[in-house]
């Protein structure tokens, strides 16, 4: 029985670590309202709404929530994260200190962005409030 049993956990093992390696992050630029290190946001069908206080942001799940959340300090600028994973996750990956702007296109360093919500509390990065306007000016369209 033992012997099944090896050749199966092997198995099981390698198409584990497989299926992790396949979900890493790659290196491709991020598509706009997304996070450079994360999955690809759903398109927001509404006005956003202008988070006043960046405070209020997870920077790695791109959420907005009621409470403050964690600062986290890296090269002199301050990011938020929900927890002590996302806390991690921000000192250790630069790509997920950046967005890409949906409107001009370009990278934004979350830190400095200009950052709004739709009604579900997904968060977009802007480089300036006039590309924040001209967002929702297209989306009322």
């Amino acid at each position: 029985m033992k012997r099944l049993m090896v050749p199966a956990i092997l198995a099981f093992s390698i198409a584990a670590l497989f299926m992790t390696l396949s979900v890493a992050q790659s290196d491709k630029p991020a598509k706009p309202g997304m996070s450079m290190g994360d999955a690809p946001a759903t398109q927001t069908s509404g006005k956003l709404t202008k988070v006043e206080s960046p405070k209020r942001v997870c920077m790695v799940t791109n959420k907005a929530f009621a409470d403050d959340q964690i600062a986290v300090e890296v090269e002199g600028k301050t990011y938020y994260g929900c927890c002590e994973m996302c806390k991690g996750r921000l000192t250790s990956d630069a790509k997920l200190r950046s967005a890409v702007d949906p409107v001009s296109q370009k990278p934004v360093d979350k830190a400095e962005a200009v950052i709004a919500a739709d009604s579900k509390g997904k968060v977009f990065y802007f480089e300036n409030d006039e590309n924040l306007a001209a967002y929702n000016a297209k989306v009322a369209k």
